[in-house]
């Protein structure tokens, strides 16, 4: 595979690329770059998983050496699984399997826990040398990145310590590619510029778009209605049964207008899970509809929706179809290897979270 075509690779589907002429050289001084994306351990799993999966497939397949770095402490911070450390290494284990369960074999990642860092002095003087270059309004307005506001650091001062530790991560595993969903861009952008005014390398920047909860979307802040675990019926878990799956779908927002193209959760789920994972989305209607129709291209499917020729109804029951062939697996998945669902499930129903 050449320089181009892994470019292309780790860029399709994805947002944003900062950037292109960086990765390009990056690609052409070293052939198995690094790349990481974190994750707070803090419950079940989410359809967005199907898309991470897919893009680290992706950058494994264009050479890169990828950590997924389970962030236990930052999670402890952000008072994840009530706050206690033993349930979110918990979740941590549980979520390995997922990522087995979705396609991601392990010994094609290598997985580290950030409490394998912070026993570093090297690792606090990255973060001492990043905070001296780095504002306190800069700081919370990176606040987001954890669904947080500013206004909540006046509560509890541990979260301005968040943005400055995933900073620092990124630094100490002397990452060449960070890759996340959109909701952590500023994260990364507090990263190049530290690494700007301290003289460091600074880490390319790869996000993938946000899924719009089920419930629909908003393009002026797409962060606020992504897919939620507070809220179960907002998306679709990869442990629901296609029952779960055909109800939630058969109540998700389907808006017919173009310009509601990225709020439209159905249009969306075509294009980041069912078509990247199963090829085809298959239509089955009545002759007197039109007829079967199967589409293995995102942009005839968009067309044919926008133009009056594909029903929402139709659409709705092609993407589920699509999402209980991609989620089929997983589910016999655990049921063979059930271990580590069972025991978050048993830690969120203490917690009063299921």
């Amino acid at each position: 595979m050449d320089i181009e075509e892994k470019i292309s690779l780790i860029k399709r589907n994805a947002e944003e690329l900062i950037s292109e002429d960086e990765l390009r050289e990056l690609l052409s001084k070293n052939e198995n770059p690094s790349a990481y994306i974190g994750f707070e351990p803090s419950g079940l799993v989410h359809l967005g998983w199907v898309m991470v999966a897919s893009k680290i497939s992706d950058l494994v397949n264009a050479g890169m050496d990828v950590t997924v770095y389970w962030a236990d402490w930052h999670a402890y911070i952000n008072d994840k699984l009530g706050g206690g450390i033993d349930n979110i290494k918990v979740c941590a284990g549980y979520m390995e399997d997922c990522f087995e369960a979705l396609g991601i074999s392990r010994d094609k990642v290598k997985y580290v826990y950030a409490s394998e860092l912070l026993d570093s002095i090297k690792y606090w003087e990255t973060v001492i040398k990043i905070a001296k270059v780095t504002s306190l309004s800069r700081v919370k307005r990176a606040m987001t990145i954890m669904g947080r506001s500013e206004d909540e650091a006046e509560v509890d001062s541990s979260k301005l310590f968040y943005p400055i530790l995933q900073a620092a991560d990124i630094f100490r595993m002397d990452i060449d590619l960070a890759y996340a969903g959109m909701d952590q861009r500023k994260a990364h952008m507090l990263a190049r510029d530290a690494a700007e005014k301290l003289g460091w390398r600074k880490p390319i920047a790869l996000h993938t778009p946000l899924l719009p909860g089920l419930k629909g979307g908003d393009r002026m802040n797409p962060a606020a209605s992504k897919m939620s675990k507070s809220d179960p019926d907002s998306g679709v878990n990869i442990h629901d049964t296609d029952d779960d799956i055909k109800r939630k779908m058969g109540k998700a927002f389907c808006p017919p207008e173009r310009e509601s193209e990225q709020e439209n959760p159905v249009l969306m789920l075509c294009r980041h899970i069912v078509l990247p994972r199963t090829g085809t989305v298959n239509i089955d209607r009545p002759e007197k509809f039109g007829g079967p129709v199967s589409f293995t291209d995102y942009n005839d499917i968009a067309e044919a929706y926008f133009s009056g020729k594909l029903h929402p109804m139709d659409l709705k029951k092609g993407v589920t179809d699509g999402l209980i062939r991609t989620l089929g697996p997983v589910r016999e998945y655990f049921e063979t290897r059930p271990e580590e669902f069972c025991a978050i499930k048993e830690i969120l129903k203490r917690l009063g979270k299921i």
